[in-house]
């Protein structure tokens, strides 16, 4: 129980980085390509995971079987699931794709019911539908439609879905074998890599090098990236791993929803943004689906529990 309680703590830490993470993500591109603030968010990573390492607070043991293993989970995230969605964005409207991302949970459930066999009452059921309509009444009300001519971003931002419900999934399944942080160290060492060879390889191809440095001379990009790099990178990937060792796919990716909450607050607070009656609704209808997903969850946990302790007493009798 006590670690159940502590995995729903971090989760919703989890959700509060990530929900200010668009706001310093806006500050960033504001100074920079996309691309090329995905090298720098992943060097800033990599840099400090690796120095975590060799100072021994991370403790790392890889082998063949453990590098087959995780590659295709650093594909998904961060690989897939940033180029998707930095390139959806492109060709889209930021509304589309808050929408197209709040089915996320609905995605994840059944990949995880499928793969994992992970089994759902209809409450909880029921629970990750009332988050989701909530973050979608956000969107709606505030005069945001899905605009359909932007065909090729949105379909960018759902295959960027699909890549998160994918690696939930399977870091699910690999948490009992590995670590959260010979995880992460993984996913932020193939992130640095790959996106800092596009980054090169695309400056180079166009001459524009001096350019891929010239942000560095903004405090206020520096300081973005740094917050991108530690906060939404680095610990938002140890929390999730560590997470999805204790809690079910299902319950984590619900509680993505609550992003939403927070990046509404952040911009009430910090952006002096106006909050609606709309947006108090919207985020009572995530809160409350999150939290009964996870209620309904424990309650169906609790009562096999019951059950298996009552016919064990039977067999013994």
């Amino acid at each position: 129980m006590k670690s159940r309680t502590f995995a729903y703590m971090l989760a919703i830490l989890h959700s509060s980085i990530v929900g200010l993470s668009f706001l310093f993500t806006k500050m960033a591109i504001a100074e920079s390509d996309p691309l090329d603030t995905l090298a720098f968010r992943f060097t800033v990573s990599f840099v400090i995971i690796s120095l975590l390492v060799a100072a021994k607070v991370i403790k790392v043991n890889y082998s063949w079987e453990s590098v087959k293993n995780l590659v295709p989970l650093s594909l998904l995230f961060p690989t897939l699931f940033f180029a998707f969605q930095t390139f959806g964005l492109k060709y889209s409207q930021s509304t589309d794709a808050g929408i197209l991302s709040a089915v996320t949970p609905i995605l994840t459930l059944m990949i995880a019911g499928y793969f994992l066999k992970e089994k759902t009452t209809l409450y909880q059921k029921l629970s990750i539908v009332l988050s989701v309509v909530g973050v979608i009444f956000i969107f709606v009300v505030k005069g945001s439609t899905i605009n359909f001519s932007d065909m090729l971003g949105m379909v960018l931002i759902l295959f960027s879905c699909i890549a998160t419900a994918c690696y939930t999934t399977m870091t699910r399944s690999l948490a009992k074998d590995y670590t959260p942080g010979e995880m992460s160290f993984f996913m932020m060492g193939t992130g640095f890599v790959i996106f800092n060879v596009a980054a090169l390889v695309s400056h180079i191809k166009q001459g524009t090098m001096l350019e891929f440095f010239s942000p560095l001379s903004s405090t206020e990009f520096i300081s973005s990236i740094l917050y991108l790099g530690i906060l939404a990178s680095l610990v938002t990937s140890l929390l999730s791993n560590t997470i999805l060792s204790k809690i079910k796919a299902s319950q984590m990716s619900v509680f993505a929803n609550l992003s939403t909450v927070v990046t509404i607050a952040a911009g009430a607070f910090i952006l002096n943004e106006q909050i609606t009656i709309y947006d108090i609704a919207g985020s009572i209808l995530i809160i409350l689906g999150v939290v009964g997903t996870n209620y309904f969850g424990r309650k169906k946990e609790h009562s096999i529990k019951v059950n298996l302790e009552y016919n064990g007493e039977q067999s013994v009798k």
